[in-house]
């Protein structure tokens, strides 16, 4: 298929690319990479009536550490957070989990924020954003908020994002002393989106584990550090169940709930026995 006409047009600026937004209304949508957006276009299950392409804005083109965060902006694709020299030590977790996105081909134009405004609860990025406690900006012509991302994803592909606002930066968490990450998922094939997907953080706040693919968002279930044996295996159970997975064509609901126990299991025997 192909998608229904559209007008386009080209910010410079992201202030330029918000008042865009503001003059042209909930018809217009923002174009970054493209690699989720123009997917949905051609199946037609979105037809705005214009897309403002913000890729080449240069003041939203930035990865920077600051305030113990790393902040990637709208326009940032996803290989130039992947190949930052740095960012096994800053976003360890993010480093695991970019391999497992699609190709690097996508990867080269996909944009993080594109990523985590889209929220496909298979994503990995919306995943580990949830799983370490990221934060998204939100700027329109008047102001700008910041969301954590448990408050952001609000459903299959749906968030906190009014029409007129634009997603201008994700905010990971730096990694803290002792802090131990894991990412793995389970996929058709490479590439292919993630029937589930676990990540794993344990650190002084305790242990966290995110599931991706099974909900209708990335889910977080949170655990005192030291759980172990048999008390880990019912608390693996207990989520299976209430992240309430489906049948569907690629996997059914008791498969997916045997992997969200196998894997959720793996990731965390990961951080704790790296953390001895």
């Amino acid at each position: 298929m192909k998608p229904a006409a559209f007008d386009y047009v080209r910010a410079e600026t992201a202030d330029e690319a918000v008042q865009q937004l503001k003059a042209l209304g909930p018809e217009a949508r923002i174009l970054a990479g493209g690699q989720s957006l123009m997917a949905v276009l051609n199946m037609r299950l979105a037809q705005p009536s214009v897309l403002i392409d913000i890729s080449r804005t240069d003041d939203l083109d930035f990865v920077r550490s600051e305030g113990g965060m790393l902040a990637v902006g709208a326009a940032a694709t996803q290989a130039s957070v992947e190949w930052r020299p740095a960012l096994a030590r800053e976003v360890p977790l993010l480093a695991q989990a970019f391999p497992f996105i699609s190709h690097f081909q996508v990867r080269n134009r996909g944009t993080v924020c594109g990523s985590v405004a889209h929220a496909d609860p298979s994503a990995e990025l919306p995943l580990v954003l949830l799983a370490l406690g990221g934060e998204v900006v939100l700027r329109n012509a008047r102001k700008r908020r910041t969301l954590p991302a448990s408050e952001f994803f609000q459903g299959m592909l749906m968030t906190a994002r009014a029409p007129d606002e634009l997603v201008e930066q994700v905010r990971f968490p730096l990694a803290q002393p002792g802090q131990r990450s894991a990412f793995t998922e389970f996929s058709a094939r490479h590439g292919d989106f993630a029937i589930v997907s676990a990540a794993a953080v344990r650190d002084a706040r305790g242990l966290c584990l995110a599931i991706g693919g099974v909900s209708d968002r990335p889910r977080l279930a949170q655990w005192p550090a030291d759980l172990r044996g048999a008390e880990l295996d019912s608390a693996l159970n207990d989520f299976a169940w209430e992240l309430e997975a489906q049948d569907d064509a690629h996997a059914s609901a008791t498969f997916r709930r045997h992997l969200v126990r196998q894997l959720g299991a793996q990731v965390i025997a990961q951080v704790t026995e790296t953390s001895r």
